[in-house]
């Protein structure tokens, strides 16, 4: 699995018209999932990324985590990163799930982290969907699961 970690101060996504999750202080966590990973990566994943420290401390450092803010998730279903650009100019897309092993795992990985403690929203699963964001910092991470 791989993610793209967003520190925001607020984030929220739409389908259509209709905003279907919303968060203040925390994270965006845009997550792909590929045809090799199990429940194992969305465990390894989410517990990664709950617990990273990314949020300043009083000496202005990195060193909390979502959990010791008491911060929000915002997760994003996004297939398109684990697209393979290195050849041509077309995306090939053949390491991404099929939609059925992405939706269990991408579940997965939001039950996990709210198991965590974290109070998660999400996106709906497979809709076109306006993501908007205020990036904190700005600070953005790139996360594979072990």
């Amino acid at each position: 699995m791989r993610a793209v970690v967003q520190r925001v101060s607020e984030s929220s996504v739409a389908v259509g018209p209709e905003v279907v999750g919303r968060i203040g202080r925390g994270l965006l966590v845009l997550v792909g999932v590929a045809t090799t990973d199990t429940e194992k990566e969305a465990v390894s994943l989410a517990e990664k990324i709950v617990h990273l420290r990314v949020f300043e401390d009083e000496s202005g450092r990195l060193n909390r985590s979502l959990i010791d803010v008491g911060g929000e998730m915002l997760v994003v279903s996004q297939f398109t990163l684990l697209a393979d650009c290195r050849k041509g100019r077309r995306p090939s897309f053949t390491e991404a799930a099929t939609p059925e092993l992405a939706r269990r795992l991408y579940e997965h990985f939001v039950r996990q982290a709210a198991q965590l403690g974290i109070s998660v929203q999400t996106g709906r699963f497979q809709a076109l969907m306006a993501v908007s964001l205020v990036n904190d910092g700005p600070l953005t991470l790139i996360v594979e699961s072990v």
